[in-house]
């Protein structure tokens, strides 16, 4: 299976916290999963920690190389730009990354790379993996809370999404 391909910064394991979720699922495919997670007005309808989504010079709604996008997530004005995107193509994952940021002050201030991808696995399987390495005070305090809110938050997110598609399917 494939993994997901880490900058430096961003390594797993160097950063404040660190979050894995991955979902494998029957009768689906690469090419189902994908609209509904480039697409960012679907993610709204399956994920209610994303809001107010835009897009910066004319971009959007859909997600593509070096677009800047914003949205707000658990309360916080992120920012973002998308650092790999690789659409569905047979026989090799689908990805797409985006480093996200909140200005401020040290105590407020975030760093955090979030990555998918989606693969076809054999026997009528799809995988879809999302992580996320963060740097930053919030991401201290999240990678101490018990439960991990980040990591409830991408589960919900990944069901929100197996979800959306299975339904348009029905």
């Amino acid at each position: 299976m494939s993994e997901i391909y880490w900058p430096k910064k961003y390594l797993p394991g160097t950063t404040d916290n660190f979050v894995s979720n991955e979902v494998i699922v029957k009768e689906l495919s690469t090419s189902d999963v994908w609209p509904y997670l480039n697409d960012t007005t679907f993610w709204p309808t399956y994920y209610s920690n994303a809001s107010n989504i835009g897009f910066d010079g004319g971009a959007g709604p859909e997600l593509s190389s070096g677009v800047r996008f914003r949205f707000t997530t658990f309360g916080l004005n992120v920012e973002a730009e998308v650092t790999e995107y690789v659409p569905p193509v047979a026989g090799q994952a689908a990805r797409v990354a985006w480093r996200a940021w909140v200005d401020g002050p040290e105590d407020q201030a975030l760093d955090v790379l979030h990555a998918w991808l989606i693969e076809d696995l054999p026997g009528g399987r799809v995988r879809v993996l999302t992580q996320e390495s963060q740097i930053g005070k919030p991401a201290q305090a999240m990678a101490l809370a018990k439960p991990n809110p980040m990591l409830n938050a991408h589960q919900d997110w990944l069901e929100g999404l197996i979800h959306a598609v299975k339904s348009s399917k029905a």
